[in-house]
């Protein structure tokens, strides 16, 4: 079995609860921290899966770690490798297939609801949620995805209408369902001066505390909406023979 292929940008942004899932069903993984000094590969030779992951950078920053990362998106897209990509991860996958990233409506930063379609594709990737048309998630973006040709849009909110979109074996994600507990303690402790400003200017962007006092709850409810989300990506992984 191929390692599954992630792609961290920044060091504070690792896996978390992917890292978790994975490692609790013996799914080996290699991780590509850009930050760290680690090139991204220049093919997907032998690779079944991969994820890419978030950072507070603009997708439409010219580094070129990001434009790797969009040309990996592009030959898994042509070879059938699922991809699944939380944030910034899922905005370099609207880039990479044609579709522009801009100043989201609303910035969102904390923990809020999305309302997911009720279309075979969003239960397929979404499950219960799906049946219950709305999800508790963590956000902190400012930027959003508008959708390439030929996704679905699965889930959206009044502050951003594409929070999911798929095409086939591939979920892009505007939330992170990767966020654990450590992950959340740390964020909400780096009070940045963007956040700061942010926070004057919009309802939508909640203060330390109300993060962690939703997220009492609401990390166990997403965690449980990652596992099948993980397990539907990783299901349609391509088996190398």
């Amino acid at each position: 079995m191929a390692p599954v292929l992630v792609l961290q940008h920044l060091t504070g942004d690792g896996p978390a609860y992917l890292a978790t899932w994975l490692r609790a069903r013996g799914i080996a993984f290699e991780l590509r921290n850009a930050e760290a000094g680690d090139e991204f590969p220049d093919d997907l030779e032998g690779r079944e899966t991969m994820a890419i992951l978030g950072g507070e950078m603009s997708a439409n920053d010219d580094l070129p770690s990001l434009r790797r990362a969009e040309r990996l998106i592009r030959l898994a897209t042509q070879e059938g490798v699922p991809v699944l990509g939380h944030c910034l991860g899922g905005q370099l996958m609207a880039r990479a297939l044609g579709a522009r990233v801009v100043a989201s409506p609303r910035p969102e930063v904390g923990w809020h609801r999305i309302d997911i379609a009720s279309t075979p594709a969003a239960l397929s990737w979404f499950g219960a949620a799906a049946d219950a048309g709305h999800a508790l998630v963590f956000q902190w973006h400012y930027d959003a995805f508008e959708l390439p040709l030929g996704a679905e849009s699965l889930a959206g909110n009044a502050s951003c209408p594409h929070q999911a979109f798929a095409i086939g074996p591939h979920l892009a994600m505007q939330f992170h369902v990767e966020v654990d507990r450590e992950k959340l303690d740390r964020w909400v402790a780096e009070d940045g001066a963007r956040h700061r400003q942010a926070l004057r200017e919009h309802v939508t962007v909640h203060d330390a505390k109300r993060m962690l006092d939703d997220g009492v709850q609401g990390l166990a409810a997403q965690q449980r909406l990652a596992d099948g989300i993980y397990a539907r990506w990783w299901a349609g992984r391509r088996r190398r023979v």
